[in-house]
């Protein structure tokens, strides 16, 4: 029990951090606009694409938060992981920015398993 709920701990903190609070800082500066521009977005989609980071970071981070929306949350984040993966390779071939938001995908899985197992107990 204790190391579940300490491996859930420290996953959603990473979730938060990379999700929530760096998107929130980082949006707008150059290298973020270049990089969604990069992909061939409009610039109107990574503001978008922030707010919507942020509720979901905090929706994890936040015990008091229903289930229910901690679910749409983990479930937003995996299809978000997978297509900045995807975008990453259509764009630029198979490189090594291909595969960083894939080990994202493996620290939410983290999280989301010792979710449901503290949930269970």
């Amino acid at each position: 029990m204790k190391s579940t709920k300490i491996t859930y701990w420290v996953t959603t903190i990473l979730l938060f951090l990379m999700e929530g609070l760096m998107p929130a800082l980082t949006s707008q500066s150059e290298m973020a606009k270049e990089s969604i521009a990069h992909l061939g977005y409009p610039a109107y989609f990574g503001i978008a694409l922030t707010c919507f980071k942020v509720l979901g970071a905090l929706t994890l981070i936040i015990p008091q938060i229903p289930g229910r929306l901690k679910e749409w949350a983990y479930a937003c984040f995996f299809i978000e992981f997978l297509f900045a993966s995807v975008s990453h390779a259509a764009v630029d071939g198979i490189t090594g920015e291909t595969f960083i938001p894939l080990i994202a995908v493996a620290v939410l899985l983290l999280s989301y398993t010792s979710y449901h197992k503290l949930q269970q107990q």
